[in-house]
């Protein structure tokens, strides 16, 4: 008896935990936490991403990865009041020297030893040249155009 107890806790645990992975906590969302993985942005300066709403008002995300999930699901984002508008442009950051660089311009390292705030993530380049110094110390397996940051490679990224 004692075991099916502890089945039924294993699979509600686990169905629990699935669950809690997609839910947003509207509470905590502000000007400081990021409204995918309520990180705070301080932590992680480098990271940080923009978004500019049609609406002319500015969102940030922590990391590309939570910028591109927000970008793909913008209905489910308005649906729950944590976008005002549909978002026109996405801006990121250099990793090495901080420029800022609209996301469609930027190309993106994939597999690289640097870990982002919530796990696996893309490391957004401003060129050729960033791309080279930053394999260098940090390695990387693809470099990427913004055109083949897809869903697929986001969801995968975020397992």
């Amino acid at each position: 008896m004692k075991m099916f107890y502890l089945l039924i806790f294993l699979t509600i645990s686990i169905f629990a935990e699935d669950v809690k992975k997609w839910e947003v906590n509207t509470t905590k969302v502000g000007d400081n936490l990021d409204m995918v993985y309520s990180l705070d942005f301080k932590k992680f300066p480098k990271f940080v991403c923009e978004g500019k709403l049609k609406n002319g008002e500015s969102v940030k995300f922590v990391s590309v990865k939570a910028m591109m999930q927000v970008f793909e699901h913008q209905d489910y984002f308005k649906k729950h009041k944590l976008l005002s508008a549909d978002i026109e442009k996405l801006y990121v950051k250099d990793y090495l020297d901080g420029t800022k660089i609209e996301a469609k311009k930027a190309l993106y390292m994939f597999g690289s030893r640097l870990v982002g705030p919530h796990g696996d993530d893309l490391i957004p380049l401003k060129d050729q040249n960033s791309a080279k110094l930053f394999k260098l110390k940090y390695g990387g397996t693809k470099l990427l155009p913004y055109e083949k940051l897809s869903k697929g490679l986001i969801k995968y990224l975020d397992m």
